[in-house]
This record gives C-alpha cells, structure tokens and sequence, in this order.
C-alpha cells in the first residue's frame, strides 16, 4: 500500500495512547502518510521517544504528556496543538484498559477505571476536539472501540460496556455533528497481536480458542488496522459517519 495516495500530507492529528500497541501503529500510519502527529500517552518519557523517533523518520512530531481522563488536561493538549499547528483535523481516540474478573467479583474501583478511561474519555476527548474543529466545519474522530463492543465476552463486563458504549456514542455524535463537516466512526479490532500481549496470545491454548472462532484462520497484526484508520481519515470517508469498521478476521461474521 502506498500510504501517500491518501491525501493526508500536512494534516494535523492527535492521537491518544500512541506510545504502544495498536495506538503506536496508528499514530506512525498517519505521520508516514505526512501528517503532522501529536503523541498522547500518560508516560512523559515515552511521549518524547516516541515523538523524538517520529522526527528522526522524517515527520513531524510532538510529544504531549497527558492522562486523559483527566479532562481539562487534554483540553490543555488540543489548544497547545492548535496553538502550535493552527488546527486539529483529526483526533484518534484510542486510549484503553482491561481488567480481566467475574462479574461477581468485580469492584466498583475496577469497573470505575475501566469505564472512566475506554468511554468516559473518549466523549470528552471529542468534545474538545469538536470545540475546534467545529469553527472550521471540519474534522475527523476515530474512536477505538472493540469487537467485544459488538459481542460479548466473558470476564470482561466493563470493557465490553465501556467499548459498546464507544461504538454508539460515536454514532450519537456523528448525528449531531454532522452538520459540522465532522465525521465520527468507530474502528473495532479483533484480537491483534502486540508487544502488550503477545506473550498471553502465545499461550497455546489462548490462541487455540481464538483461531478457531477466526475464520481468517490467524490473529490481527497493527499493521492490519492501519489501512482502516488512514481511509476514515482521509476524504475517502467524508460520506461515512456514526459507522462501525470490524476489522477482526471474520470473528463476529460467524
């Protein structure tokens, strides 16, 4: 794929947990599609390697410490970056956790921080973006949700709520910012390997499970959701909006 036919050059986004995983993956799509990236990550000393490798590669990169969900925080990033860049054309919201336990035994502290990061942010991680983009009735959010915000899966109640929450909240405000020039969809991986957890989905009997209800008949890679994400944001989706892309394999086909 030739990433500079998406006409993304000189575009300005902000890209939330982008110091590892999938987060990073996206973040490093656009920057080599010639977008201008803003690194979020609560880390400071992972926000600036990651940022400083971004320069060293030949974008343009700034690193932009901040726990998300701490709202007034990441209003604070959104005007530094318009401040610096004079615009916000994109925000992927990508930040997450989980917690893995019974739903009996789940906690409030446990349900709180799930939530409060995977559903709670991302609406206030919009709406600041929003807040800027809306003078110039332009924009692009992505929000990063799940393919367990679409199905179900056992040991994993607040994420599944927090991330069926994402899907349908970015329907909501893809309703009624549409008349904005504002696109909102939801990206929903599958399982996709990365350094965060390959050594869990390596475990034989882990991945024995998640193949076979994988008609591809193998685990995601990031490099498999890049492609999504440099389509919805680019002009190629300015007629999609309040959607949901499954890229996962075929797990929820079946």
């Amino acid at each position: 794929m030739n990433v500079t036919d998406w006409g993304l050059s000189g575009r300005v986004a902000v890209v939330t947990g982008a110091t590892r995983g999938i987060g990073h993956g996206l973040a490093e799509a656009l920057l080599m599609s010639g977008v201008k990236v803003a690194v979020v990550s609560r880390n400071e000393n992972d926000c600036q390697q990651v940022a400083r490798q971004f320069r060293e590669a030949g974008g343009e990169a700034v690193a932009t410490p901040c726990d998300v969900t701490k709202i007034e925080d990441f209003r604070n990033v959104i005007r530094t970056v318009a401040e610096l860049w004079g615009k916000i054309d994109i925000l992927v919201n990508n930040a997450g956790t989980a917690i893995t336990q019974k739903a009996v035994d789940l906690t409030e502290e446990e349900w709180d921080r799930v939530v409060d990061l995977d559903l709670k942010s991302v609406f206030f991680c919009a709406q600041a973006a929003a807040r800027e983009m809306i003078p110039r009735q332009s924009g692009k959010i992505i929000n990063v949700a799940s393919i367990l915000g679409l199905v179900g899966g056992n040991g994993l109640v607040p994420y599944c709520a927090a991330k069926g929450g994402v899907v349908n909240l970015s329907r909501a405000l893809a309703s009624e910012w549409a008349k904005h020039g504002i696109q909102v969809n939801s990206l929903c991986p599958g399982y996709v390997i990365t350094d965060i957890n390959k050594d869990k989905l390596s475990d034989e009997k882990v991945q024995s499970f998640l193949l076979a209800k994988t008609p591809a008949g193998r685990l995601g890679t990031v490099g498999d959701m890049t492609g999504a994400v440099l389509f919805l944001a680019s002009a190629a989706s300015d007629y999609m909006t309040g959607q949901s892309l499954t890229v996962d394999g075929g797990w929820t086909a079946i």
